[in-house]
C-alpha cells in the first residue's frame, strides 16, 4: 500500500511574510488607532526571542526593542557574539503582546499587559513557533519566562538552559532577565553572575547554529 504524501509545508520566509501581513493588521484590542502591532524583521530565523510588550519608543520607530531596554538587550547579545544588525536579521523578535500597553499607573516603566490582552495576542506567538520551529528560544523577562517555564523564580531559570516543548516542537531555551531600567533583578547580589552564565550559554548555542557575527565583547 502506498503512503499518502505529507502536506507540503510553506518555506519559512514566505510563511513569515504572510504572517507579518496578518499581524500588522491586527486590531483585537481596544487601543488607540496609532498603537499598531510591532513586527520582526527576520525572514529566515532559527532563533526566536520573546519579550514582554513594545514600549512607546517602539511604537514611534516601528521596530522591536528600539528604546533604552533594547540598547541593553543588544549589548547583552553583543557580549554573546552577535551585534545588533545581525541579531535583527538572525533572530525573530516576538513578544507576549505586540502593541504598546501604555505607561504603568505607578509612573515607572510601562503597564504590564492584562491577562485579556495576553490571551488575545497568544495566537501570534503560537503561529510563529509553528512556522519557525526554533532551535534556540530566548525568553526575556517575567511574562515570557512564565510562558515557557511556568511561575518559577528567575534565579532558578537565568543561566540554566533547558529543553522546552511548545507549539513548534522542542527548543533549547536560554532565558534572560528583562533589560528595562525599571527592573531591579539584575542588580541584586549574585544575579549578574547568573546573567553572565546565561550569555555564555547563549554564545555557545549561537556559535553551534553558525550565527555568531563577531568576537565576544567585554562586559
Amino acid at each position: 500500500m502506498s503512503r499518502r504524501p505529507s502536506p507540503r509545508r510553506l518555506p519559512v520566509a514566505p510563511a513569515l511574510d504572510a504572517h507579518r501581513v496578518e499581524l500588522a493588521a491586527c486590531r483585537r484590542c481596544d487601543l488607540a488607532p496609532e498603537v499598531l502591532p510591532i513586527v520582526s524583521e527576520a525572514r529566515t530565523p532559527r532563533v526566536i526571542l520573546v519579550g514582554q510588550a513594545p514600549g512607546k519608543t517602539e511604537i514611534e520607530c516601528r521596530r522591536p526593542f528600539a528604546g533604552r531596554a533594547g540598547r541593553t538587550l543588544f549589548q547583552w547579545l553583543a557580549r554573546a557574539g552577535l551585534d545588533e544588525q545581525n541579531a535583527r536579521e538572525s533572530i525573530y523578535i516576538a513578544a507576549i503582546t505586540r502593541c504598546y500597553p501604555g505607561p504603568s499607573p505607578s509612573g515607572r516603566g510601562d503597564r504590564v499587559p492584562s491577562p485579556g490582552e495576553r490571551e488575545r495576542c497568544a495566537g501570534w506567538l503560537a503561529t510563529e513557533l509553528r512556522i519557525i520551529r526554533p532551535a534556540l528560544l530566548i525568553p526575556v523577562g517575567r511574562l515570557a519566562i512564565d510562558r515557557f517555564f511556568g511561575a518559577v523564580p528567575l534565579d532558578r531559570i537565568i543561566g540554566m538552559p533547558q529543553q522546552v516543548e511548545h507549539e513548534g516542537g522542542r527548543s533549547t531555551a536560554v532565558a534572560l532577565p528583562h533589560p528595562s531600567g525599571a527592573s531591579s533583578w539584575v542588580h541584586q547580589p549574585g544575579h549578574r553572575d547568573l546573567l553572565d552564565r546565561a550569555l555564555d550559554h547563549l554564545a555557545r548555542a549561537m556559535a553551534e547554529l553558525g550565527i555568531t557575527s563577531s568576537t565576544r565583547s567585554a562586559a
